[in-house]
């Protein structure tokens, strides 16, 4: 068996087993690349006037929102823009985990609306867990999306032309051919095309996977070198009390405020354990997730623990940081997501050109079994008669 057959082999079943998953993933993805856009566009509640005055505080807020709901407990909350809502993120008796949106500049409650029911969290539920169980989903998802990584490989390996003379023809689509030869094409060509976009979606999503991955990739954009600020795990001192006269989270807030003026969305983070800190990323634009500044506090003060500014990460953390803008394409603004939306679509079309090519191929075999199997059973014939 020659170096290509073997590859051939693998190629061929290792698609027939992540092909489906393969499928969905790159379906889903494509769905949710623009979903920001879409939600934008059908639910006015996502926008709010913008008023010249400061926001009200997230103690307040926060109080608003799980007043309205008793029994109601949140460790998120986020300030997504001038002209956007806050929202709570609180798990509701009976509703289970809702964001509870509201006005930030006077706490009138805008809309409430629980994770499960939105389209879009189907979507991204399907796109990383397939709505298995999230550990054993997430494993499933990842093993199939490593064996993309393969298949894309190998599957340059074989189509690559030998002769130049044939490079420019192997790497156009003969749309007036055979439907066969455009499906083969659409496989070979598009497959050729989409590769890089197509590898950089793979890898950024499995960084959300696999903990390797991204560490790996954190460790390799470092160059192996260590920056013990970004791995500090820092406490709160739980015997201090707050301060008179204003919440430590409404502090805390005020303060990453004015050290990222400019920052356009805010996430704050005030984990129930008694040990942990409030932390509050302060990120450049909103509902893009890179380029953000994180300060950790003292959950019981407001104090401030640690800064970091991302002018002052490492290249590795702010390439995990921008992990997320990578993966939907808004990392490039529009046009990356474009650029994403086809790329996935191109990933979700691969697994189902190929099982074509697959079948085709199997139909073709059997034609020609059976003939030579007449062949050899007419040869014994004459052979016994004599000639």
């Amino acid at each position: 068996m020659t170096f290509k057959k073997i590859i051939l082999f693998f190629h061929r079943w290792l698609g027939i087993i992540s092909g489906l998953v393969v499928f969905i993933v790159s379906i889903t993805g494509c769905i949710f690349c623009f979903q920001d856009e879409i939600q934008d566009a059908i639910h006015p509640w996502r926008k709010v006037a913008i008023e010249q005055k400061a926001y009200q505080e997230p103690s307040v807020l926060k109080a608003i929102a799980l007043n309205k709901y008793p029994g109601a407990t949140a460790e998120y909350m986020y300030y997504f823009g001038k002209d956007r809502p806050a929202g709570v993120l609180a798990n509701i008796p009976g509703k289970e985990l809702s964001y509870i949106y509201l006005n930030p500049y006077n706490g009138q409650v805008l809309h409430t609306e629980a994770l499960k029911q939105n389209f879009f969290t189907v979507v991204q539920y399907i796109h990383l867990y397939l709505l298995l169980p999230e550990k054993a989903g997430q494993l499933v998802v990842g093993i199939s999306v490593l064996i993309f990584i393969v298949l894309m490989i190998t599957g340059v390996i074989l189509w690559w032309p030998k002769r130049k003379s044939d490079r420019k023809r192997s790497f156009t689509i003969k749309w007036n051919g055979k439907w066969k030869r455009v499906n083969y094409d659409l496989h070979n060509v598009l497959g050729f095309y989409s590769l890089s976009i197509a590898i950089i979606l793979a890898i950024t999503g499995l960084s959300m996977t696999f903990e390797w991955v991204n560490r790996g990739i954190y460790n390799t954009a470092n160059l192996g070198k260590s920056y013990p600020k970004e791995q500090a795990h820092l406490q709160s001192d739980s015997l201090k009390k707050s301060l008179a006269g204003k919440a430590a989270i409404d502090r805390a807030f005020l303060c990453a405020m004015s050290a990222s003026p400019a920052a356009e969305m805010f996430l704050i983070a005030d984990p129930t354990d008694k040990k942990g800190t409030l932390n509050i990323t302060a990120y450049a634009k909103s509902l893009h997730y890179g380029n953000n500044d994180q300060y950790t506090f003292n959950k019981y003060t407001g104090d401030l623990l640690q800064a970091l500014p991302n002018n002052q990460k490492s290249t590795g953390m702010k390439l995990d940081n921008l992990n997320y803008d990578i993966h939907v394409g808004q990392a490039l603004g529009l046009t990356g997501k474009i650029i994403a939306f086809l790329g996935s679509l191109i990933c979700a079309s691969l697994p189902v050109t190929g099982l074509i090519i697959w079948l085709g191929k199997k139909k073709k075999r059997k034609p020609s079994q059976a003939r030579s199997a007449l062949h050899k059973r007419t040869q014994h014939k004459l052979a016994y008669r004599g000639g």
